[in-house]
């Protein structure tokens, strides 16, 4: 639902519990206040959960007009401060929830996803591309002579050599790209809308980019060349397919299928001399 939807909804709903706390003067009524509180809380964030706990404890003021003179019994400072807590508890829990699915999601060595979360993106972009018929491309890639670098400077210097790689990846994605770590020094991205004519600027351009920076791994500055990666790319056409969503399996079959024309791909890439593209 979108934002401006669900303020409008959280203030209705404060209002109509406001109508009928004015009316009623009951317990039970004056408990709906959580209900829009906790909508608010839930979608804005600390922000949306402290206004709706504020509204509401201006609303049940209003709405008992003894309140007014700041008389307050044991039951009304709780109830005043239970609208308080429960948008700052439900703000931090969604918080908390949200913080926890970007950890479930993400590689924590580079910040891409990680495996589980790639291959379920790469299922929606496979079914997106057969439903629209436009093509779809994979590059599988990996870090030329980690282990002669983790040999010599440590496997420290390795590890920021790996996510160094994945920062630029990142820095390099196109908007609707979806990159993936999924082994030691191996990676994976996927380009929706990327036709065969493209595919080898694209990976090209991400080659060079590696080879080109001068990376600083674990506190030493090294010059430019120090890292380079290889490349294997293939493309998925979809023009004049059924709609892939009445094929049972097919998403999961053709990404598994593009990503074994990559990996093919990129073998003939380390095998012809690293720091080059090799397309399917």
């Amino acid at each position: 639902m979108p934002p401006a939807a669900v303020g409008a909804l959280a203030a209705v709903a404060l209002l109509l519990v406001f109508v009928l706390d004015r009316r009623t003067d009951s317990a039970p009524v004056q408990h709906l206040y959580y209900l829009p509180i906790i909508l608010a809380a839930a979608r804005f964030g600390m922000t949306g959960g402290v206004a709706a706990g504020v509204s509401a404890i201006a609303l049940y003021h209003v709405a008992n007009p003894q309140l007014l003179t700041f008389r307050y019994g044991e039951a009304d400072l709780v109830q005043v401060a239970l609208f308080l807590a429960v948008g700052t508890i439900t703000a931090k829990l969604t918080q908390d929830a949200s913080r926890l699915r970007r950890l479930a999601m993400t590689d924590d060595l580079t910040g891409l996803h990680n495996l589980r979360s790639f291959e379920a993106r790469l299922e929606m972009m496979v079914r997106a591309s057969g439903d629209s018929r436009t093509p779809l491309a994979l590059l599988v890639l990996d870090v030329d002579r980690l282990k002669e670098l983790n040999d010599r400077y440590g496997h420290l210097t390795g590890a920021e050599a790996v996510r160094t790689v994945g920062h630029l990846i990142a820095q390099g994605l196109a908007q609707d790209a979806v990159a993936c770590r999924y082994g030691g020094d191996e990676f994976v991205i996927a380009v929706p809308r990327c036709p065969m004519s493209q595919i080898q600027r694209v990976a090209d351009d991400l080659r060079r980019a590696v080879h080109d920076c001068a990376p600083v791994l674990s506190g030493k500055s090294f010059p430019a060349g120090t890292l380079s990666i290889s490349v294997g790319a293939a493309c998925a056409s979809f023009a004049g397919r059924p709609a892939l969503r009445v094929v049972p399996r097919c998403e999961v079959e053709t990404g598994e299928s593009l990503f074994r024309a990559a990996d093919a791909a990129l073998y003939r890439a380390k095998a012809g001399g690293r720091n080059q593209v090799c397309v399917a």
